[in-house]
């Protein structure tokens, strides 16, 4: 029979109200006050923060190919623990996934690892043959969307020329797919590198001035104005620079389909008060001023963000070692992605429903996972997560499920302990550890909900 959450606090983009949520096989049945029949198993979750499961769209699990970084099964479990019960898995791996038979090789071999639900994106370049016939059946085989890498990043992908980035975004606005960009000018970056380098500079603040704004800035007008022409979904990743959403806002006005995502990295870091951390906290697009910290949260409260998601990017400890231009850039950070933006809600920075909107529901909807994901609505998955509110701890080495413990979170003192995630109805994580010894996750495919 059923599972019923009683008495919680069901936080909601529109509402934040005391109430149950039934569960049976593995989908939410009823929300309501008071629920008294239909179950047999009951969680008391009075004075407990009632949850959907987070959707991070932004995930490097590492397989195949970089295992000295970190593996997909100790990426689920981390993400499993922090309460995002799905995750959206990038391509830049070795191989990068940039055909049909790539794609249903890593979902057939990433299906029996992964602890959490997932899905899978294909790397968007130059391909050897028709552009439009290898999109289209890459979608049709489950894909989510595409990635574009503007600038250089793990694994060096090349940048698509005009002719595939055109395409794609077309076929994005007939097959209802977004392209996701990193979005920084390649050209741009190698200019001002060669030139910061050049003066021996080194440090956060360097590299910053290596990877400026502009670059950003310039990548965002070229992808939006392409996206515009062609009819598609552009979607920018992990935006640093606020004074770029004058831009979004500008093609928004003009009816053009531009969401975009920043991470918690940009919203707690900056390079003027964590510069001990070096290399560590190098990622890419750099970490930015104090000043423009505080900008990203106006416009995380005004709406002009999208969506949160963790960027999710492991290195070995060999691999961030050294000076600011030798390290890899990338930080760990699917584990505490819900959690930091939960801590930010309890200490008063933005309204606990906008939280759900940003990491749970509007990701959903973009990458077409909605209402099946991202939701407490009936008929709905039951991915449910069960924070409590007064629960305060430090994070720490041990807390941690990646592989290596380099996450610039470690020493943080955190507001909102997840206590117990629900995977399709499944409890897999019980005060706060981790309960199931095999791997549950399913994989995802658009569907399920209408396009925005």
């Amino acid at each position: 029979m059923g599972l019923l959450i009683r008495g919680g606090t069901l936080v909601l983009k529109d509402i934040v109200t005391v109430g149950d949520v039934l569960v049976d096989e593995g989908r939410v049945v009823r929300v309501g006050k008071s629920i008294e029949s239909g179950f047999t198993k009951v969680i008391n979750a009075s004075g407990k923060l009632v949850i959907p499961g987070a959707v991070d769209p932004h995930v490097h699990g590492r397989e195949p190919g970089l295992l000295h970084k970190d593996n997909f099964a100790n990426t689920t479990k981390a993400a499993a623990l922090g309460g995002v019960t799905t995750v959206l898995e990038m391509p830049n791996t070795l191989p990068p996934v940039d055909s049909l038979e790539r794609l249903v090789e890593k979902r057939e071999m990433l299906s029996s690892r992964s602890f959490v639900d997932f899905g899978l994106y294909a790397v968007l370049y130059d391909y050897a043959d028709d552009v439009e016939r290898r999109v289209r059946e890459i979608v049709e085989a489950g894909a989510v969307g595409f990635k574009a890498f503007m600038a250089q990043t793990t694994g060096n992908l090349p940048t698509p020329s005009f002719k595939s980035l055109y395409l794609a975004l077309k076929l994005s606005g007939e097959l209802g797919f977004p392209v996701v960009f990193h979005a920084e000018d390649r050209g741009c970056v190698e200019y001002f590198t060669e030139l910061v380098r050049g003066r021996g500079l080194e440090g956060l603040a360097a590299y910053s001035e290596a990877r400026p704004p502009l670059c950003e800035e310039l990548s965002i007008e070229y992808v939006a104005s392409v996206a515009r022409a062609a009819g598609g979904t552009a979607y920018i990743a992990h935006l640093s620079t606020a004074t770029a959403l004058t831009i979004v806002e500008r093609y928004r006005r003009a009816s053009t389909r531009i969401y975009v995502e920043t991470t918690p990295t940009y919203l707690f870091f900056d390079y003027e008060g964590h510069s001990h951390l070096g290399a560590l906290l190098k990622v890419n697009p750099p970490i930015r001023s104090s000043s423009n910290r505080r900008e990203l949260w106006a416009a995380l409260r005004s709406g002009l963000i999208d969506v949160i998601g963790s960027d999710h990017a492991p290195h070995s400890p060999y691999e961030k070692r050294g000076d600011i231009w030798e390290a890899s850039a990338g930080v760990p950070g699917v584990q505490h992605l819900l959690s930091l933006m939960v801590h930010a809600a309890l200490e008063g920075f933005i309204d606990l429903g906008r939280i759900v909107e940003l990491c749970s529901e509007k990701p959903a909807k973009i990458f077409g996972l909605y209402p099946r994901k991202g939701s407490l609505l009936p008929g709905a998955d039951a991915d449910i997560v069960v924070v409590d509110p007064s629960g305060e701890y430090v994070v720490r080495e041990d807390d941690l499920a990646y592989t290596h413990k380099l996450a610039p979170v470690l020493g943080m003192k955190l507001r909102g302990r997840v206590e117990k995630v629900l995977l399709r109805g499944e409890l897999i994580v019980d005060d706060g550890e981790l309960v199931v010894d095999r791997p549950l996750g399913t994989f995802l495919t658009r569907g399920g909900g209408g396009r925005l």
